[in-house]
């Protein structure tokens, strides 16, 4: 038996908001959208493999997400994390933490809030990823 990640949800104030982020400004491609009774909902993913993430809008719910505890943050491997973070920042999104190489491994790494407040950790891999990792330097 076989098990692979395939696909995150999570819940968006804005669905048109939530896109402007994951698409126009982390350049991920819109697998497809879907409104189901009660729910706007949108897929999306990298061409170049990597799970997908799943997006929705609850329509009978009104104010920010309540984030909880369950979830710390979001990955995305990046081939320029300086480049991703400023676009991030030239959109309106909140620094946490600018590109910062860390010596502990070799990676440049960013943190911002994006648009509905969940904790986006931009990672740019010096030394490539794990195996079963797509590299956005390769691609």
């Amino acid at each position: 038996m076989t098990q692979i990640l395939a696909q995150y949800c999570i819940n968006v104030e804005d669905m048109d908001r939530a896109l402007e982020f994951w698409v126009d400004v982390c350049e991920l491609e819109l697998q497809h959208r879907l409104e189901i009774p009660g729910a706007l909902e949108a897929v999306i993913q990298s061409p170049h493999g990597g799970s997908r993430l799943q997006l929705a809008q609850h329509l009978d719910n009104e104010g920010p997400i309540d984030m909880g505890t369950a979830m710390w943050k979001i990955y995305i491997n990046t081939s320029d994390c300086e480049r991703l973070y400023q676009r991030a920042i030239d959109a309106g999104c909140e620094s946490v933490m600018e590109p910062t190489h860390l010596d502990r491994w070799p990676v440049i790494m960013a943190y911002v809030k994006d648009f509905d407040g969940y904790l986006i950790e931009f990672v740019e891999h010096k030394e490539g990823t794990r195996p079963g990792i797509p590299d956005p330097k390769k691609v």
